[in-house]
């Protein structure tokens, strides 16, 4: 049975300092390999020597990431030339070469895993390495080699003598073969099986310590079986599953603790050293506590790795060696005798330092049909595989990161994806009619670069169809890709990812006019793959999820998308309470980006539809996705004012308690040019300081007009009685007469005179004034809702503010007047009425709805003037100004009063009277 060959390095032809060959001869996760001297001549020569002669069965290469040869060739010998004789090419015979790629794909950011195999018997190996590849990052012009493994047979070890005389026997009275399939699952079902831990991946990923645990186990567990003891067998074979995991972690740590040293942070190396040392001891604590340690040495991890060979414990030299179990379907064809020239397995394997695909994507470690290891049932974040060290003087090196494996994996031939399953030959049955087994299998492989391969070479096969292919050959072949188009669009790598993306919009904008397959196609497209790109937008990857998002919006201003409307219809449906925070923020982000490029006329967006989304995405739980409903909220009524208000509360204090409708109503005052709450309390504030202000100014200057009129009144007194007393004297009889002009007295001013409208009248008794202000004052009116006699200045103030019926009364923002409430929606809608100006601009009178020059004077010039008000019903008897009405009080004979004390009269805007209430009721 083949199984892992040791060797030592003969000879180099160089290497750079501290990159011997010798580290060649070591398998573990932070070995650093081989490395060429920098601007070596090529080509670079290594020679190995096995430990024993033997018939190499495979040889597996771990190549570099960025260090890459060309080409490598290699030759096998029986002996080496002698040490003064020059290397003679017939002494070594030439088995071939392998090529490798240049790693551009994964940005020399994944090491290449190459497997081959080979049937030739020697001792000697020679590896020549030729020409690097060039890219940015390998400036020295070296290559180099990571690791080598070497898989075989003893050459004096026949298969034969594997099995005793008394096997045979068994073997020829039960009727079996070493070809019956029944034994495929035994170590006896094939000779030429290789067990997966003779594979170089597996030393690569484990910690060595517990890689001899497992090989010794598993040793064991073959034993078991021999004897029959499946209950143990089971018991082991769990055990061995468990510690894979347990190595890969171990030397996950151990690469860790690597690199925090290269970077001289001891304190994370020394954490990571405890970490190992309590996690090693756990586990071995439950393999003692289950007995699965029993007859094993004591274990101890040296303090360095030796540099010796890779001897097998169970070499044939040693003893005969344990066959271990074999799986079903592994025969292989490909492990009759090969021809001279080398037998390659051109399909890659890449092995990364921090891998992060998920088990599904991760294939086994060795090309060709090899059993599954239970690495594979690892995640990617698990697999610890070292990154190299770095390159002095190299500060752009690329650590080696995550990729997938490129080896076809699980059956099928040598660089092609594995066979499709049953399932999926059911369920891509007409995709394989339409574009073949070859094509479907690759973009269904768990490996990525042939589903990215497979969308490449459909997108490559769709280009170069003819336009004068049948319409029906075309529209299968289309509805074929848009299957898989809507697989690949799931699809965790980003690069598949892309190139789904790129497929699709070749369809929609190239494919289906060239063949003219029409609007039903695309909208076949539409359908099956713009819910795949939404759910993609709330991916977890930011780059994914903004490759999604542009895309959605690049498709939907598409010209040929753009006229079936279909796209707009997928961003209004409502968001789920399940939903994502990343999801319902990319939908609205989304939505608000396409209302702005693509409006609502004509476009698939209704006001309804997206009111309807945006209103219930304000009780979204994501902070993100209300600011954006308010935003589209507020781009809706910069076009479509009438139509958003009826699906929002009204616009009162209740409302306002909310934040978000307190910024969606002051917005809306913004975009009307409407001060906003803010604004208008400010305003106020400013206007009532300013009356004030006016109003102390007045009254300061009525009180000097008094003291004037005071001190002339006096004078004048005072100079009558002068001129009186030699008349009083001559004439005593004079006494009694009243005089020529009498004067009334300041303290009787406001007799038989109204404050509002400034007409005198001897008929201005208290109930004279009572009949003149129900009735006939032309600057006051009776309010028809409570009967209350108000200014016609402060009607509209009272009506909102005052009235018994207020809260049937609305304000309208254009002209500030006061409208009925069930009347209010109409009036905004109409836009009739004629627009107020600023209380500093112009007085508005509520009667007419006119504007008019600002003051108080002006009311009285515009409700009593003849060219005034003509709604002022008042005015049918005109009545006739006072004399000195607006110029200050002047001195009166009547002694009549004015009001009665305690009644309520409405106050005159600017009088002297001041009154708690602005309202005049008749008694």
């Amino acid at each position: 049975m083949p199984h892992k060959v040791g060797f030592v390095v003969v000879s180099s032809s160089g290497h750079e300092d501290g990159f011997s060959a010798r580290e060649l001869m070591i398998h573990a996760p932070t070995v650093s390999g081989w490395r060429s001297p920098r601007f070596c001549q090529f080509p670079q020569e290594i020679v190995l020597q096995m430990v024993e002669r033997c018939r190499i069965r495979k040889l597996q290469l771990l190549a570099h990431q960025y260090m890459i040869s060309s080409k490598i060739e290699f030759y096998i010998s029986e002996s080496l030339p002698d040490y003064f004789v020059p290397y003679q090419a017939e002494r070594f015979r030439r088995l071939g070469y392998v090529s490798l790629c240049d790693n551009e794909k994964t940005g020399c950011k994944a090491r290449e895993l190459k497997s081959v195999y080979v049937d030739a018997v020697g001792q000697f190996l020679k590896l020549i390495f030729h020409q690097n590849h060039l890219n940015k990052y390998n400036i020295y012009n070296q290559v180099a080699l990571v690791a080598i493994n070497i898989i075989g047979d003893p050459a004096d070890f026949s298969n034969e003598s594997n099995l005793t005389s008394r096997e045979k026997l068994m073997d020829h009275y039960l009727g079996h073969s070493p070809e019956d399939p029944a034994l495929e699952g035994t170590y006896v079902g094939r000779s030429d099986y290789i067990s997966p831990l003779d594979d170089l991946a597996f030393d690569m990923y484990q910690d060595p310590e517990v890689a001899q645990i497992i090989r010794r186990l598993d040793e064991r567990k073959r034993e078991a079986v021999q004897r029959e003891r499946y209950d143990h067998a089971k018991k082991l074979k769990q055990a061995i599953a468990d510690l894979h995991k347990v190595g890969e972690r171990l030397g996950r740590y151990e690469v860790e603790k690597r690199c925090a040293v290269e970077k001289e942070d001891y304190d994370l190396a020394k954490e990571k050293k405890q970490q190992m040392a309590c996690y090693r001891a756990q586990v071995y604590e439950q393999l003692a506590l289950h007995g699965l340690l029993q007859g094993e040495p004591e274990v101890q991890k040296p303090p360095s790795l030796p540099l010796q060979p890779l001897a097998r414990a169970s070499s044939p030299h040693c003893r005969q060696p344990v066959p271990s179990l074999p799986r079903p379907g592994e025969m292989d064809p490909e492990n009759r005798p090969t021809d001279p020239l080398l037998q390659e397995q051109p399909a890659s394997h890449v092995l990364t330092p921090s891998p992060r695909r998920s088990a599904a994507d991760q294939p086994p470690p060795a090309t060709g049909p090899s059993p599954r290891s239970p690495v594979e049932a690892l995640p990617y974040d698990e697999r610890p595989l070292p990154a190299t060290r770095k390159q002095p003087g190299v500060s752009a090196e690329p650590e080696a990161s995550e990729a997938d494996a490129s080896d076809a994996r699980g059956g099928g031939l040598a660089g092609e994806p594995e066979p499709l399953t049953e399932k999926a030959l059911r369920e891509a049955g007409a995709t394989i009619d339409a574009l073949g087994e070859t094509l479907v299998a690759g973009a269904y492989s768990k490996t990525w670069s042939f589903r990215e391969d497979a969308l490449l070479a459909l997108y490559k096969k769709l280009t170069e169809m003819p336009a004068g292919t049948p319409k029906e050959d075309a529209k299968n072949t289309l509805r074929a890709a848009v299957f898989l188009i809507h697989r690949a669009i799931k699809d965790v790598v980003t690069s598949v990812f892309q190139v789904s993306l790129k497929l699709l919009k070749m369809l929609v904008t190239q494919y289906i006019p060239k063949h003219k397959l029409g609007k039903l196609e695309t909208a076949h497209c539409v359908e099956r793959t713009v819910p795949g790109l939404l759910a993609r937008t709330g991916d977890s990857c930011t780059r994914l999820r903004i490759a999604a998002s542009n895309f959605i919006q690049e498709l939907a201003l598409c010209e040929e998308v753009r006229a079936l409307q279909m796209v707009p219809t997928y961003l209004v449906q409502p968001l789920k309470p399940s939903c994502s925070a990343r999801l319902a923020m990319s939908q609205m982000d989304l939505l608000a980006r396409l209302l702005r490029d693509l409006g609502t006329e004509g476009t698939g967006f209704s006001v309804d539809s997206v009111m309807r989304f945006a209103v219930s995405a304000l009780e979204h739980r994501v902070y993100e996705v209300r600011e954006t409903a308010v935003r589209v909220i507020l781009d809706m009524y910069a076009q479509h004012q009438a139509l958003v208000l009826e699906f929002l509360p009204p616009d009162d204090s209740s409302t306002r308690r909310n934040l978000l409708y307190k910024t969606i109503f002051e917005g809306f005052a913004r975009i009307d040019g409407r001060p906003t709450g803010a604004e208008t309390r400010a305003q106020k504030k400013a206007a009532t300081e300013e009356a004030e202000k006016r109003k102390k100014e007045e009254i300061k200057v009525l009180q000097g007009q008094l003291a004037a009129l005071k001190e002339i009144q006096a004078e004048a007194e005072e100079k009558e009685s002068d001129a009186e007393k030699p008349r009083n004297q001559d004439s005593p009889a004079r006494k009694a007469a009243p005089p020529d002009a009498p004067e009334v007295p300041d303290s009787h001013y406001l007799d038989n005179l109204c404050i509002f409208c400034g007409e005198r009248s001897e008929a201005f008794t208290e109930e004279g004034l009572d009949l003149h202000y129900w009735k006939h004052c032309l600057m006051l009116t009776r309010c028809s809702h409570c009967r209350q006699v108000v200014e016609i200045a402060s009607l509209t103030e009272h009506l909102l503010t005052e009235c018994d019926s207020k809260e049937a009364f609305g304000k309208c923002y254009r002209c500030s007047e006061a409208v009925p409430k069930e009347e209010l929606p109409r009036h905004i809608k109409a836009k009739a009425c004629n627009p107020a100006r600023s209380e500093k601009l112009a007085n508005r009178c509520p009667l007419c709805h006119e504007n008019f020059p600002p003051g108080e004077e002006a009311w009285k010039v515009h409700l009593m003037g003849p060219s005034g008000c003509t709604m002022n019903l008042r005015r049918t008897q005109p009545k006739a100004l006072a004399p000195q009405q607006g110029k200050g009080p002047t001195v009166a004979k009547s002694g009549t009063s004015g009001p009665k004390a305690g009644s309520k009269i409405p106050t005159p805007k600017g009088g002297l009277h001041k009154s708690s209430s602005r309202t005049y009721t008749k008694r």
